[in-house]
């Protein structure tokens, strides 16, 4: 017989996607915004997201959600589970577990409101409100994960178009860790690191008289050897 504990009479327990989508604009780390046109926080500031179709996967719903909220294709963007939110209040609607996503795009657009959202903007991430629901913990749980996976992977490219210089791709670690770096030393690692960056098939660009500068691309490695740590 199932106790009052038993986990099977949990009813009425809605899942939804939060999305914490970064980019780099004017040289400054930005996030994606949403001001609510509905209740509860009615013109409040908050993340992205909505609530699992039926039938549908949470996957597909973030991809969804970032093709909506971005109009950037799930093969265009870095995006990954970030974590689970289910505590009991944080929803005043009711009991409503949020599956949060990261998510680094390059280009961004100017975002388009979605049906229940009144405006959007990209807000500079040194600069944010208060946010609605606990989206301001997920921001910062999102900030940690991306700040420390530039440290041992590639994806500080999401956030380049197709092709770079090194000088644009210490930029985004300079940005993103808000930490200067010795161009130098910096250039020495990642030409180090095997799979990092390969040079881009254009060959390199010319700016005014100036010396070319040389171009790279993504290359097809995933997690760097040796890591770049963050300056202490």
């Amino acid at each position: 017989m199932s106790g009052p504990e038993d986990p099977l009479l949990i009813t009425n327990v809605a899942v939804a996607v939060d999305l914490a989508i970064f980019t780099i604009r004017e040289q400054r780390l930005q996030l994606l915004l949403i001001r609510r046109s509905l209740a509860p926080f009615r013109g409040r500031w908050a993340l992205p997201g909505g609530f699992v179709l039926p039938g549908e996967d949470i996957d597909a719903a973030a991809e969804r959600e970032l093709r909506e909220e971005t109009g950037v294709q799930r093969d265009a963007a870095h995006l990954e589970q970030l974590a689970t939110y289910g505590a009991p209040r944080r929803d005043p609607r009711g009991r409503v577990v949020s599956v949060a996503h990261l998510a680094l795009v390059a280009d961004a657009a100017t975002p388009v409101a979605g049906t229940d959202a009144a405006e959007s903007r990209w807000a500079d991430v040194a600069d944010l409100p208060h946010l609605a629901f606990d989206h301001d913990r997920i921001v910062a749980d999102g900030l940690d994960r991306a700040r420390a996976k530039l440290e041992y992977t590639t994806l500080a490219t999401s956030f380049l178009p197709t092709t770079f210089t090194l000088a644009e791709l210490r930029s985004v670690y300079e940005i993103v860790w808000g930490a200067q770096l010795d161009p130098a030393n910096f250039r020495r690692k990642v030409l180090a690191s095997d799979g990092f960056v390969v040079p881009a098939a254009g060959g390199p660009t010319v700016h005014g008289r100036g010396r070319p500068a040389a171009r790279y691309e993504a290359g097809g490695a995933t997690v760097l050897h040796p890591p770049l740590l963050r300056p202490t």
